[in-house]
């Protein structure tokens, strides 16, 4: 097990924690907004302990990385996480993203290309584009991502812990998410700073994704909930699974955003049977 630090090519130093047998298949995961590579702890020590290659890095702008006042998009994110692997150099991997990270992975795709990609899942991802627009009049109204910007501005510690609620699903009747698990949403959030995760509100939800979908030419899967209040799955991976060749789709019936923290022993059970695939 080890942490350290990777230089990127503007001078940002990206943090990453790096688990288990060095010659496992690495299993590298990318994070959803405003978190850090510690939402992946459990599903980092569980691929570990079986065998893999756990690697997940802090995206620019929170958390142990660097704080650029420029450069909060998902061109960025995409070639931090290409400065991570190509520093560690591992081959045969397989990329995880939930949420903004499942934009990160899949724009990393088309950046840079799956020679080192074997497999990817996209959970609960932002693909293809979340914003409504002439071209997708299904997506979410840029007043929806205004009120993010504005409750962040205003009180962002007291916007993070009102956000856990609908991100795991805590607002739902019948809901039976921890106290300690929100406090855990709220403390990773607190780690990012405000200009990072203000511009990433516009990254995650404007960035059309379209074209980096149809690059990708290894097996994908994505999971997403059908009561997702923070990435509608009609808009997201039931379109983006139409894009992939490939890919498959599984729904989880009634779970929230944050699925991999509430339904995390189901989600582990198909993220194993997919690295084993």
């Amino acid at each position: 097990m080890t942490t350290g630090h990777v230089s990127t090519k503007d001078n940002n130093e990206i943090f990453f924690k790096d688990w288990g047998n060095s010659n496992g298949q690495p299993v590298v995961f990318s994070h959803g907004w405003p978190l850090t590579a510690d939402a992946w702890d459990d599903a980092m020590m569980h691929v570990a302990e079986n065998g893999f290659r756990g690697i997940a890095h802090d995206r620019r702008g929170g958390g142990r990385s660097s704080q650029p006042w420029e450069g909060n998009d998902l061109d960025a994110y995409a070639d931090d996480l290409a400065a991570v692997i190509d520093s560690l150099d591992p081959n045969d991997v397989v990329l995880v993203g939930h949420s903004t990270g499942g934009g990160e992975i899949t724009r990393y795709v088309g950046r840079h290309g799956t020679s080192r990609v074997a497999k990817m899942m996209l959970v609960s991802a932002i693909p293809p584009v979340m914003i409504k627009s002439s071209k997708n009049p299904d997506g979410t109204p840029k007043e929806a991502f205004d009120q993010l910007r504005d409750g962040l501005s205003a009180d962002r510690s007291q916007f993070y812990e009102d956000l856990a609620d609908p991100f795991y699903g805590a607002n739902r009747t019948g809901s039976h998410v921890s106290q300690g698990l929100k406090d855990q949403f709220w403390q990773q959030s607190m780690t990012c700073g405000l200009k990072g995760a203000y511009d990433c509100i516009q990254a995650f939800s404007e960035t059309d994704l379209t074209m980096d979908l149809e690059v990708i030419d290894v097996p994908t899967m994505f999971i997403h909930g059908d009561d997702d209040q923070i990435v509608p799955i009609d808009d997201a991976s039931r379109k983006a699974v139409e894009i992939v060749d490939n890919a498959e789709l599984k729904v989880y019936p009634g779970a929230p955003h944050g699925l991999t923290s509430t339904l995390k022993d189901e989600f582990h059970t198909d993220l194993m049977n997919f690295l084993r695939s």
